[in-house]
C-alpha cells in the first residue's frame, strides 16, 4: 500500500487502468527476456497471411503499402497496422522475440486482436495543468500549506538509498506498447509527431530499425522509462541532491537538485547554460515522504518503439514510498506526467514501480558501461564491422533526426512526404 496521510489534489491520482490482455501478435505471450521459457502461450490472432475471423482488411496496410505517407486516411484505423500493438511491429522480425514474420516478409506478417485496446483516457494526465511549471507550482503551494517543503538532514533522510528493479512486465505500462493498439497510441500525438511515429512503425514493420543504442548514440531521456531500457536502478539520497541512475547500454543519470529554482530567461527553464541536456535539468523538493521533481531543458530525441519528443518536453515526477505492513520499504511508485505541446495533444501520464532489491553496498557494483560502436549505418543497414576494417561511412547529423534521414535516403524512394514551409523533419 502507498503510505499517504491524506488525499492530494495534484498528485497520487489512482493508477492508470491495468490491462491484463496483450494485443499481440506475440509468439512468447507474457514471457519476456532473451531466454525462451519452457512453456509459451502465444498471443496471435492470425499468422502467415491469414486474416482473423470477422475482420475486413483495408485495401492497404503498413506491411503492404508502397507509400505510408499517402495512407494518412487509414492511420486511425487499427487494421492499418493489422491490429498490432506498437512493440510487436518490430518484434515480428525477432528483434527481442521469436520471429513470426512469415515466409514472404513483410506481406505475411501476423495479426493482433482487433477487439482489444487500451482506454485512451487512461493514457492522459488526470490533472488540470497544461504546463509542468504550473503543475510544479501547485504542488509546491500544497506543500507550503502543510508547512513544507520538508527539509531533511543527513540523520533523518528517508530510507530510499538502494538498488531497485523497475517492473517491466509487458502489461505493466501502456508506454511499453503491448496493450494498446498502434492507432490509439498514435492518437495522443499531434499531426506532426503522429507522422513521425507512423514513419517509425513503417520501418519497424519492414525491418529497417535505427535504434540509437545500436550505434552507441545517446540513449536519451525517455529511454530511462521505456520497457527494455533503464530497468536496473540505483537511488542515492542526500540532503542536497538525489541521484536516480538507470542502466542500459549506457548509464543514465537524473540529478534532482533540492530547493533550487530554474532560470526561466531562455528557451525553456534550466539550471545551467541555455543548452539542452540529454537527461535535462531537474529540481525538486520533499513533501513529507514524497519526492517531487520537475525536469526541463531536455535534448530532443527518440526512444525506439515509442514517440519522438521535442526540446519542449518537460516532466513532473512524483516518487512515493510503498511499504509493507511492518513499515519496510518495498518499492517506489513513480508517477510521471509528460508535458510537450509539440508532441502531445494533451499531457500524458505514466505510473511505474521500482521494486527495491538491495542496499547500495550489496551484490555487484552498479554497472558503468561505455558503449563502443561495433555497427554502423552503411547504406541504411546496421552493419557489424571489425577492427582494422575500412569502409565508406557518412557521418550523421546527430541533431537532425539521423534515423529519419537514413530511412528517407535509402528506403523511401518514390514516397510522397508532405512539404510544408517549415521542414517537418527537423527538430
Amino acid at each position: 500500500m502507498i503510505c499517504a496521510a491524506e488525499t492530494y489534489r495534484y498528485r497520487d491520482a489512482p493508477d492508470p487502468y491495468l490491462e491484463e490482455r496483450l494485443i499481440g501478435p506475440d509468439p512468447r505471450g507474457h514471457d519476456r527476456g532473451v531466454i525462451i521459457a519452457p512453456v509459451l502461450f502465444p498471443v496471435i490472432a492470425a499468422r502467415d497471411g491469414a486474416i482473423p475471423d470477422g475482420v475486413e482488411p483495408l485495401p492497404v496496410d503498413i506491411f503492404t503499402t508502397t507509400d505510408f505517407y499517402a495512407d494518412k486516411q487509414y492511420w486511425d484505423d487499427p487494421r492499418y497496422f493489422r491490429c498490432n500493438a506498437p512493440t510487436p511491429l518490430e518484434d515480428q522480425w525477432g528483434s527481442t522475440e521469436m520471429s513470426i514474420i512469415g515466409e514472404n516478409p513483410p506481406f505475411n506478417a501476423a495479426w493482433g486482436y482487433c477487439d482489444r485496446d487500451y482506454p485512451r483516457d487512461q493514457m492522459l494526465s488526470p490533472y488540470p495543468f497544461r504546463t509542468a511549471q504550473a503543475h510544479y507550482a501547485a504542488l509546491k503551494a500544497e506543500a507550503e500549506k502543510r508547512g513544507g517543503p520538508t527539509r531533511y538532514t543527513q540523520a533523518d533522510l528517508p530510507d530510499w538509498s538502494g538498488l531497485y528493479e523497475r517492473q517491466r512486465a509487458k502489461i505493466k505500462s501502456w508506454l511499453y506498447g503491448n496493450v494498446v493498439q498502434t492507432s490509439t497510441f498514435a492518437s495522443i500525438l499531434t499531426d506532426e509527431y503522429k507522422q513521425r511515429f507512423v514513419q517509425v512503425k513503417y520501418h519497424d514493420a519492414h525491418n529497417h530499425p535505427q535504434w540509437p543504442g545500436t550505434y552507441c548514440w545517446p540513449e536519451g531521456f525517455m529511454r530511462r522509462i521505456s520497457q527494455y531500457g533503464g530497468g536496473a536502478t540505483q537511488i542515492i539520497v542526500t540532503p542536497w541532491v538525489i541521484l536516480d541512475e538507470r542502466y542500459t547500454s549506457q548509464r543514465m543519470t537524473t540529478q534532482i537538485y533540492l530547493d533550487k529554482e530554474f532560470n526561466t530567461e531562455g528557451a525553456v527553464p534550466r539550471l545551467g547554460p541555455d543548452v539542452p541536456q540529454w537527461y535535462g535539468d531537474t529540481i525538486g523538493f520533499w513533501d513529507g515522504e514524497a519526492l517531487i521533481s520537475w525536469t526541463s531543458n531536455i535534448q530532443a530525441w527518440t526512444s525506439h518503439g515509442i514517440f519522438e519528443y521535442s526540446y519542449q518536453l518537460q516532466t513532473i515526477e512524483i516518487y512515493t514510498p510503498v511499504r509493507d505492513d511492518d513499515g519496510k520499504l518495498t518499492s517506489l511508485r513513480q508517477e510521471i506526467i509528460l508535458y510537450d505541446d509539440n508532441v502531445f495533444k494533451d499531457p500524458v501520464r505514466v505510473v511505474q514501480y521500482l521494486d527495491k532489491v538491495g542496499e547500495l553496498n550489496s551484490g555487484e557494483p552498479f554497472p558503468t558501461q561505455e558503449c563502443i560502436p561495433s555497427a554502423y549505418a552503411i547504406e541504411g543497414v546496421a552493419t557489424p564491422v571489425t577492427p582494422g576494417q575500412l569502409f565508406e561511412y557518412e557521418v550523421p547529423d546527430i541533431f537532425g533526426r539521423p534515423w529519419a534521414k537514413t530511412w528517407e535516403k535509402y528506403f523511401e524512394e518514390g514516397m510522397s512526404p508532405p512539404h510544408d514551409e517549415e521542414d517537418i523533419f527537423s527538430f
